[in-house]
């Protein structure tokens, strides 16, 4: 079972930056996409960003457009999303997702096969 392990979260004031992190645990698991959702307190989960990973296409929500970047490093099996110019709205749990299929709605997480456990991320104002 593919493992996906999250890390980089924590508490910046408003107008920061934080760079997120997921790690797979398998180098050959299949992946079409990988991406980020959050979950902010009393709210569903909502898409963030995803990067194709052949080649490398990313997507991302209006909210986040221009703030956040998606990457990936392929030799490590790794996706990161560098956060800047954060706002309280962002306050949220962060999860790393990845996705197997190629013809899927990417902003939706029932898309999605595995899953890391969150990481939070706490903007102050």
């Amino acid at each position: 079972q593919v493992q996906l392990v999250e890390s980089g979260g924590g508490l910046v004031q408003a107008g920061g930056s934080l760079r997120l992190s997921c790690a797979a645990s398998e180098r050959t698991f299949s992946r079409s996409y990988m991406g980020w959702f959050r979950q902010a307190p009393g709210k569903e989960r909502e898409f963030v960003a995803a990067i194709r990973w052949s080649g490398g296409r990313t997507y991302y929500a209006e909210s986040v457009k221009g703030r956040f970047t998606i990457s990936r490093d392929n030799a490590k099996i790794t996706v990161y999303l560098q956060m800047n110019t954060l706002k309280g709205e962002d306050t949220a749990v962060y999860y790393c997702a990845a996705a197997t299929g190629y013809y899927i709605d990417l902003t939706r997480a029932d898309e999605y096969d595995y899953w890391g456990q969150g990481t939070q991320v706490t903007v102050s104002s």
